[in-house]
């Protein structure tokens, strides 16, 4: 155990000097894997595991959930989001908060990713809640937490590695994301109600809108909501599998796009395809050098260790495991970006969690949200680092202070996952 511990610093330590997560892994991981077989074991093995990986047909959704992300982006339908969740609900104290929540959730439906949503929403939300007198830290506070929902909400690109990591179906992880995801838009609101409640200045009413304003801003909404169910109903009633459902939402996505005259020219879809791929690669190197991180870890016998330990003579609860298992997600959100916290942490502890009996579908949920909880965490969540790269005249110390409602929210939200387990189960089980 004490050569994996080993490793894990030096790939914290490398991380912290600069290199990208995905060398610091596969560097760690081969001359670990060599101290144990050989150099030319371990190039063999590493050899082996990437074409293993690159032939696995299960990643084939991720850039073509990516794709999916980027052709709505590309449509502007963000910005018309943003726009239906502000008719509803602008009026209302904290009301532009609010409808960048809704904004971020829906965002998020087809992003499947956290950075993206925050990065979007930066550009999309934070000027009118400037116009309408809304306080700095409440509002980038709002994009930040908002973005979260990236990873949470299906199709989510997290999810997917999780369900390749641990073999559980993709299609019940993505069921399994719905109501945890609405629990915590809800959660939000209400974080942002208490808010403008202590202090009324931070979040002031914005301009009523009629009737026939709101429902013809829900009208440009609906390409959004078309993709939620196409991509998920088709998983939910066995039409699609998850491969498929994205190829569809991207074909859709593609269609959405052209018709609303954003891909008038071979260069816009050139840039497209070129960001997409440029995506995908940097999420290929860092499942498939954390993947080898993982092979070393293995060959040190620290998982075997770990299950030894909680079936000894002090051993340890499964809910025990699963809270020491949260901490340690928490403190790697504050450096590493989801997927790295996935691939450090799962393999390390999948096989003591499978001995003590663990609904890997529950524990996705729950690793998924204190994972999270990570990215705007202080003293370095990557998301509000990402909004304060977007927004650079807002100080990060405000940024931080108004993300903490979103961290009481998201850690509420956690407890009744705990108390609750059936709000991450309850879907996916009518599936079986």
């Amino acid at each position: 155990m004490t050569h994996a511990l080993t490793g894990l610093a030096i790939v914290l330590f490398l991380s912290f000097v600069g290199v990208p997560l995905g060398y610091a892994t596969l560097v760690v991981g081969v001359i670990g894997f060599a101290a144990y077989r050989g150099m030319d074991a371990s190039v063999a093995v590493t050899g082996q595991w990437i074409m293993e990986m690159t032939m696995n047909l299960g990643l084939s959704v991720v850039p073509l959930f990516i794709l999916m992300g980027t052709f709505i982006h590309r449509a502007g339908i963000s910005d018309e989001l943003y726009e239906a969740s502000y008719a509803w609900l602008g009026r209302l104290k904290g009301g532009v908060a609010m409808a960048t929540v809704f904004a971020c959730a829906g965002f998020a439906a087809v992003s499947g990713s956290s950075l993206a949503t925050a990065a979007t929403m930066s550009r999309v939300a934070m000027p009118p809640m400037r116009r309408f007198g809304y306080n700095d830290a409440l509002s980038t506070g709002t994009i930040a937490a908002g973005g979260t929902l990236g990873i949470m909400i299906p199709p989510s690109v997290p999810m997917v590695i999780y369900g390749i990591i641990v073999g559980e179906d993709i299609g019940k992880l993505f069921i399994a994301g719905i109501v945890p995801g609405l629990m915590l838009v809800l959660l939000f609101l209400v974080g942002i109600a208490v808010v403008v409640r202590l202090f009324p200045n931070s979040g002031p009413p914005g301009e009523a809108t009629t009737w026939i304003e709101k429902l013809q801003a829900s009208k440009a909404s609906w390409p959004i909501m078309l993709l939620f169910f196409v991509v998920l109903g088709g998983i939910y009633t066995g039409i699609f599998t998850p491969t498929e459902s994205a190829a569809v939402g991207a074909f859709f996505a593609f269609i959405f796009a052209i018709s609303r005259g954003r891909l008038r020219t071979w260069p816009e879809l050139l840039h497209v395809f070129a960001d997409t791929v440029k995506t995908t690669g940097m999420i290929f190197t860092i499942v498939i050098c954390g993947m080898m991180l993982a092979q070393f870890v293995n060959i040190t016998g620290m998982p075997f260790e770990l299950v030894e330990m909680v079936q000894g003579d002090g051993a340890i609860s499964a809910m025990q495991l699963v809270l020491g298992i949260c901490v340690i997600c928490v403190l790697l959100g504050m450096i590493f970006e989801s997927l790295g916290i996935l691939l450090l942490v799962v393999p390390v502890f999948l096989p003591s969690l499978a001995a003590l009996g663990v609904d890997m579908i529950w524990f996705g949920i729950v690793i998924i949200l204190v994972v999270e909880l990570g990215l705007i965490t202080p003293p370095i969540g990557m998301n509000v680092f990402t909004v304060k790269a977007v927004i650079s005249d807002v100080d990060l110390a405000k940024m931080f202070i108004g993300v903490t409602p979103f961290i009481f929210s998201m850690l509420v939200g956690l407890l009744l996952l705990f108390l609750v387990p059936e709000i991450a189960t309850w879907l996916p089980n009518l599936m079986r």
